[in-house]
């Protein structure tokens, strides 16, 4: 289960990224870097961290005219990262599988954003709700000849339905029992992620929050594989 869990390094600073890092020694391979960090030295932090021998989810979303997510994402895939998002719009997504062709870079399509529920897709002019919309996505995502997709665990058992058993299938939005939602708003537990077919978990506040993040982590770990 360690190479499932992907731990998100969602904190303002390098030195609180180490510091996270080496409290979770041992128990944790996978780790996210998102904007927050990146903004801050991350991106060469992830370079350091995948030369050391851990994996790395570099978590950008990009999206933009064909060209300019082609030419990031060919630079993206020299860094040595593992995984890399891109928004789940069918051209962005061709431009990027094109872009990272013979390489290790395995690259994830982002269906609806956990954080988003079907009033918040109303309000930014979608008409589907955002199971339908993951669904549809997932669709193009394996269509466009990418590695997986990132979609809520709520959805997981469908998304896997829809791009069999080969893709990716990366959960974020995951609470274990009794952990206060945040600003997500389709979460599920560990275990309920995996029966559903989750590839991957990304977990951040619950464990990089937590007063003892090893035992925060150890017991996520534990329901991952109670559930496997």
């Amino acid at each position: 289960m360690r190479d499932r869990l992907v731990v998100g390094l969602d904190v303002p600073t390098l030195r609180e990224a180490e510091a996270v890092v080496k409290d979770l020694d041992g128990i944790v391979s996978f780790y996210k870097i998102g904007y927050q960090l990146a903004f801050a030295g991350g991106l060469d932090f992830a370079r350091e961290l995948a030369g050391g021998g851990k994996k790395v989810f570099l978590d950008m979303k990009l999206l933009d005219i064909d060209n300019t997510v082609a030419a990031g994402v060919a630079n993206v895939a020299r860094m040595g990262v593992a995984m890399l998002t891109i928004h789940a719009y069918p051209k962005a997504m061709r431009a990027a599988v094109a872009a990272a062709a013979g390489s290790d870079l395995c690259l994830l399509g982002v269906t609806v954003l956990t954080s988003m529920d079907a009033t918040d897709m109303a309000d930014a002019g979608y008409h589907q709700d955002p199971a339908a919309l993951a669904l549809r996505r997932a669709g193009q995502a394996r269509a466009s000849g990418m590695g997986g997709v990132v979609c809520s665990a709520a959805e997981a058992a469908s998304v896997r339905r829809a791009v069999g058993a080969d893709l990716l299938v990366v959960t974020p939005g995951i609470r274990p029992a009794g952990a206060v939602p945040d600003d997500q708003k389709r979460v599920v537990s560990p275990g309920d992620a995996i029966r559903s077919g989750a590839s991957h978990l990304v977990v951040s506040r619950p464990i990089i929050a937590s007063p003892d993040r090893r035992a925060a982590a150890e017991a996520i770990l534990a329901e991952m594989a109670a559930a496997a």
